[in-house]
């Protein structure tokens, strides 16, 4: 009887350690995980908000309207430079986390984004461009954005490609492309270009710098038929006369990204310039897109449907 109290208690205390170790490895292998992806490792549903809103934010973004600016645009595509017009529309909105879409009322699931709708239009030749790029980031800037999408439309076809943040980044695409057609996979989360461009509206002082791994733009992916993937990135940045420069390079892909904006809030993106090669095989050549701002609105856009409100594009030079 006592030898069978004596193993037990030794099995009860070898099960105990065991249990210990295991916890501890747990928790090492989560803090790695934060540290690659410098965000945290959590679901949209299940992340807690990392930095208060200021008075500052709340009065600005939560107005009831949105923000639009317009930029004068020049495009590198096949090789030369196009002439053209981007649109930046920052709006926030309810987002609800499973569905990953905007929610149509109040829920205590919901999460507050701040949501990016980035648009480009110009012509090669004879037929027109149009892209649409859309980012959805919680205003608290505890995660990786929740959702983050693309379509691009000219004369030869149309494509679109999501990405979705769940347990991993979820990817889906369809192209017209061969070898594009039809994609679905996931992905180890990582930093996205995408969202690089709300994070710096909400808390640009929270931007990744150094020898980082992101995934560029969907935009860029796409017109240059690049792989879907984290690439070895270099981030700074640096300010000059109240303007702040946020610079990505991607020596793999031999592209650099500077964004400038204001070094106060509300932070506003007043130019970008991106460059990279343009054009196939021998006939590629660097070349800088480059856009510079014209005006900003702040204006409930969904209300203003009617003919009479047209004359709001011509305020912003579109």
């Amino acid at each position: 009887m006592k030898s069978s109290i004596k193993f037990n208690l030794q099995s009860i205390t070898w099960i105990l350690v065991l249990f210990i170790l295991t916890s501890c490895i747990d928790k090492n292998q989560t803090a790695e995980s934060r540290e690659t992806s410098g965000q945290e490792n959590t679901t949209p549903s299940t992340a807690k908000p990392k930095y208060p809103l200021t008075d500052n934010f709340k009065n600005y973004w939560y107005a009831g309207d949105a923000e639009i600016t317009s930029y004068k645009l020049e495009q590198a595509r096949y090789g030369e430079l196009r002439d053209g017009n981007a649109v930046l529309i920052y709006v926030t909105e309810p987002f609800l986390p499973k569905e990953q879409v905007k929610a149509n009322g109040n829920n205590p699931e919901n999460i507050s984004v701040l949501k990016l709708n980035a648009t480009k239009k110009f012509l090669t030749g004879i037929y027109p461009y149009s892209i649409m790029s859309s980012t959805f980031y919680p205003v608290y800037d505890n995660q990786h954005a929740v959702k983050t999408s693309l379509s691009v439309q000219e004369w030869c076809g149309h494509v679109y490609s999501q990405l979705n943040n769940r347990e991993k980044f979820e990817f889906t695409s369809h192209s017209y492309f061969e070898g594009e057609a039809d994609q679905e996979f996931s992905m180890e989360k990582s930093f996205l270009e995408n969202e690089i461009w709300t994070k710096i509206r909400i808390n640009p002082e929270n931007l990744p710098q150094g020898e980082i791994s992101m995934i560029p733009s969907l935009e860029f992916l796409r017109l240059r038929h690049q792989k879907m993937k984290a690439y070895t990135a270099n981030a700074t940045m640096s300010s000059k006369d109240g303007i702040t420069t946020y610079t990505i390079s991607y020596p793999e892909l031999e592209r650099k990204l500077m964004i400038n904006f204001m070094a106060d809030f509300p932070f506003s993106i007043e130019s970008w310039t991106e460059e990279f090669k343009s054009g196939f095989g021998s006939n590629a050549k660097t070349l800088t897109t480059s856009a510079s701002k014209i005006k900003t609105l702040k204006t409930a856009y969904w209300s203003k449907n009617e003919n009479k409100n047209l004359i709001l594009r011509d305020s912003l030079g579109l």
